[in-house]
């Protein structure tokens, strides 16, 4: 499981013309599914995620999670995530996780995320055509693998 973090001011999201997530300080979080991840990958990433210390303290060090500064998360889908780049031009998404398998961990991550947070987290929808909007603050952009736990 690989996610994009992004520190943010604001962000949303907009589905066919409805806005169907919109957070103020908090996370912005694009996660890709891959066919190996299981519930263990779940498990470590929202704990990681949860404590991740990138919000700035009172002497403006990144000391606080968002957890600690009663921030809010948006979840996005990315399969892309997943683009390998290797041969070509056009992107290869065999990496991905089909549908069927991407979307209950998708859910699953979610719940254990809002779960540890102790608030509804607000999601896009998996595999729609989203308008993701944000604002970058810091800017602050963390990559994670769960299956390269550095």
């Amino acid at each position: 499981m690989k996610v994009v973090i992004q520190r943010v001011s604001k962000a949303s999201v907009t589905i066919e013309g409805e806005k169907t997530a919109d957070i103020n300080r908090g996370l912005l979080i694009l996660q890709g599914i891959e066919n190996e991840d299981d519930e263990t990958d779940i498990e470590w990433l929202s704990n990681k995620i949860i404590q991740l210390r990138i919000f700035n303290d009172e002497e403006g060090k990144m000391n606080k999670s968002v957890q600690d500064i009663q921030g809010d998360i948006i979840v996005v889908s990315q399969f892309t995530l997943y683009a390998s780049t290797k041969k070509g031009n056009r992107p290869s998404y065999i990496r991905a996780a089909r549908p069927e398998v991407a979307i209950p961990l998708y859910e699953k991550f979610v719940k254990s995320l809002s779960d540890k947070l102790g608030k509804p987290v607000q999601t896009g929808k998996f595999g729609a055509d989203m308008k993701v909007e944000l604002l970058n603050d810091g800017p602050v952009t963390i990559i994670i693998d769960s299956k390269n736990r550095e």
